[in-house]
């Protein structure tokens, strides 16, 4: 073959090289794959499970299998101890990368509001502690936008009065309070929603949900505050 067709042999190879380094170039890589949320609303019952150590409290949310023990983790939460209270964020993993809802407290004319936030910061809910009514037995509103507001309400007033005490004898606030109590939310009479306390030294809750409207973030999240912000 001539040298000019060995130039021209060349040079389609030379283009064929630049096209496929181009071609490479201009191929995105793959996109991270981001882990999916649990579906937790089509759950009924919760068990939420609390260690303790002397810098923070750590909770585990689990879906309560039928005989009450828990089965599959969905949620996640770190309460730091020795620190400003009214903020706790719920997370998705253990590894507290994925944001399932948080809430914390502002003034408000109720006293303290609670507004509870998805990851990118939206509101979906609220609770406050109904200050008047919980002079004799311990009450709790809980508002979902759009849906309904639960009025939630402590059984037994002897516990509520021994919860209350618990809460100002020096250094009982670092030892969890052993005894059962159940709080009871209803709207219109009705009842949608019940937290139990479970008695032992270890700190275990039941939430049982009976609407299936209730916002499950929205439940999870009361339920840590019942916890963080009452008997810590």
């Amino acid at each position: 073959m001539d040298s000019t067709g060995t130039e021209s042999t060349a040079g389609m190879g030379a283009e064929k090289d630049r096209a496929a380094v181009s071609l490479t170039k201009a191929t995105p890589a793959p996109a991270p794959t981001i882990p999916e949320a649990p579906d937790i609303q089509s759950h009924e019952t919760f068990v939420i499970k609390k260690t303790l150590s002397l810098t923070a409290g750590e909770y585990v949310v689990s879906v309560a299998r039928p005989d009450g023990s828990e089965g599959e983790p969905v949620a996640y939460a770190r309460e730091k101890r020795l620190s400003l209270r009214g903020q706790v964020t719920v997370y998705t993993d253990a590894s507290r990368k994925s944001v399932l809802a948080a809430f914390k407290g502002r003034d408000h004319e109720v006293g303290y509001m609670y507004d509870v936030r998805d990851a990118s910061g939206q509101s979906f809910g609220s609770f406050y502690e109904d200050a008047g009514a919980s002079f004799l037995c311990r009450t709790w509103q809980v508002q979902q936008p759009g849906t309904m507001k639960l009025t939630g309400r402590e059984h037994s007033r002897v516990v509520a009065f021994v919860r209350f005490v618990w809460e100002f004898v020096p250094y009982l606030e670092y030892v969890p309070f052993i005894w059962p109590y159940r709080f009871t939310y209803t709207e219109s009479g009705k009842p949608l929603m019940t937290v139990t306390k479970k008695l032992g030294l270890h700190t275990r809750y039941v939430l049982e949900i009976l609407a299936p409207d209730i916002d499950r973030r929205l439940a999870i999240a009361h339920t840590l505050a019942l916890d963080a912000l009452e008997v810590d």
